[in-house]
């Protein structure tokens, strides 16, 4: 079966290559202040890579629903204050015998059987996950074995712009005809590095995975401009102090909770608005694209109120947005392929629709683009 002519799952003839609108031109940069909430650099470099597709998508999050109700109830949280500041009711948390790796290749799994391809074609295994299930080996490898995969398999760490590092560097593979068939997944088990008891946090993170199947499209597919960023002067505004080879964990860190995730959430707010709203600019800038070329934006679902902030900035119209995090909270890597997966499920993506997809989080890193479907 032809890759070019399968689109989730349902064999489709691909477009003649004049159906596509091509790219418009560049438009000048607007005259903006970068992001420098939190941190220090914002690189206006983008760059474009077509002949690309999406060939199918899958989601998985686990069963167990924890609702603001239930925190209220076991923790003493404020459920309407939880609402009121993230747009969260709700999110998902992974039972004790599940690991990232289960959620990966469950989404996996959907997106396989979604695109209806053999599995010993898929010739690479590229995971975002901030949330592995061991330092070492990787949890693509992992997901690769469950798979029974004859793959190269590799992590990508970058926190909640995982998904999005992950998609932009298979795609260099397909692009280049070094992969034929790449599975793309972003996952984490969030709830293993929060703390329970922390209301700034732990509310705020769920956990899950989404995956999609990349292979050679069309010449109008794929990436029209993406933007990949990271700035680690901000890298101390959401970390995990203890565990790595800088702090190998003891007993006094496990006592003062330093293996748990920690966030200066008001700046990471502050700087996670001017971030996507710059990075949105910019993309939409070098294509010479207005907000309302765009099909359908799909941001990581970190905070309705950074989403609705941003959005209400660019002038976006709201229907045009996909949002999800009401019933999963953050998942961080799995947070945009989740949001993939729902959105063409619920009809809300078609062949030649163009995507803005935003990914930004931990490091600092993020990764916008305009993928044309």
């Amino acid at each position: 079966m032809s890759f070019e002519n399968i689109s989730h799952g349902v064999a489709v003839s691909a477009p003649p290559a004049h159906s596509s609108p091509p790219v418009p031109a560049p438009r000048e940069l607007p005259q903006r202040t970068p992001a420098t909430s939190g941190g220090r650099r914002f690189s206006r470099r983008t760059r474009t890579l077509l002949g690309v597709q999406i060939v199918s998508c899958g989601s998985y999050v686990p069963e167990t629903v924890v609702t603001n109700s239930e925190l209220a109830a076991r923790f003493g949280f404020d459920a309407d204050w939880i609402t009121q500041r993230t747009g969260i009711e709700s999110r998902r948390q992974a039972r004790p015998e599940q690991a990232t790796s289960d959620l990966c290749a469950e989404a996996a799994r959907k997106a396989i059987r979604a695109a209806r391809v053999n599995p010993m074609d898929i010739d690479l295994v590229v995971v975002g996950t901030f949330t592995p299930d061991f330092s070492f080996p990787s949890t693509a490898c992992i997901v690769q074995d469950k798979l029974d995969l004859d793959a190269a398999a590799v992590d990508v760490q970058a926190a909640c712009a995982g998904f999005m590092y992950a998609l932009v560097t298979a795609a260099q593979y397909v692009a280049t005809g070094n992969s034929k068939l790449a599975l793309v997944i972003g996952g984490d088990c969030n709830s293993r590095v929060t703390n329970p008891l922390d209301q700034r946090t732990a509310p705020l993170f769920g956990d899950g995975a989404g995956a999609v199947l990349l292979a050679a499209g069309d010449p109008h597919q794929g990436l029209l401009c993406y933007q990949m960023g990271a700035d680690g002067s901000g890298g101390s505004l959401l970390d995990r102090p203890s565990g790595g080879s800088r702090r190998p964990p003891n007993h006094a860190d496990l006592d003062a909770g330093l293996q748990y995730l920690r966030m200066d959430g008001r700046n990471v707010f502050k700087w996670a608005v001017n971030l996507v709203t710059d990075t949105i600019d910019l993309v939409l800038a070098k294509t010479g694209m207005s907000v309302h070329d765009v099909s359908l934006y799909v941001l990581h679902q970190a905070n309705i109120r950074i989403i609705n902030s941003a959005v209400e900035q660019l002038g976006i119209s709201s229907d045009k947005v996909f949002n999800n995090l009401q019933k999963y909270g953050n998942t961080s890597g799995g947070s945009i392929p989740i949001a993939l997966d729902e959105a063409f499920q619920a009809g809300r993506i078609h062949r030649g629709d163009t995507l803005l997809l935003s990914g930004f989080g931990a490091g600092l890193t993020w990764g916008t683009a305009l993928f044309r479907w």
